[in-house]
């Protein structure tokens, strides 16, 4: 399996401190070594958005290098805009990123490495896999 990395991981490995001993940080690990790791574009952007520093930028953007975007079809962006109808009609508030996040990981079949709470409230309507770490 496969599995799509939510920015709430990455901000909580690359920006705090104490980030190795953090379970997050040694499943993220893991996940690289085994080269089961997926990212998206807005991901990415994410990711690197708010980095003041601009040598901090560069090398953030290096090492994100490694990693290539999958795919977005035009069919996740409308599966998206019906998972944000489904959650809203549910009373569940969500951003765009967050479904396009779960309309990717639905149908490339990738669980989803997150540490934001929504995903929980999103998985009980959505055909999307949580993946927690251990």
């Amino acid at each position: 399996m496969r599995f799509l990395v939510d920015t709430s991981i990455w901000s909580l490995v690359l920006r705090r401190a104490g980030k190795t001993a953090m379970p997050e940080s040694q499943e993220l690990r893991r996940l690289i070594s085994n080269r089961r790791v997926e990212i998206i574009g807005p991901i990415r952007q994410e990711i690197l958005s708010g980095i003041r520093e601009s040598s901090q930028f560069e090398q953030l953007t290096s090492h994100l290098a490694a990693f290539s975007d999958a795919p977005l079809l035009t069919e996740d962006y409308i599966t998206a805009a019906q998972f944000y109808n489904i959650c809203r009609a549910k009373g569940i508030q969500g951003s765009n990123t967050d479904f396009l996040i779960c309309a990717v990981a639905a149908r490339n079949s990738f669980a989803i490495f997150t540490a934001d709470g929504d995903f929980k409230h999103f998985a009980k309507h959505l055909p999307i896999l949580l993946h927690h770490a251990e």
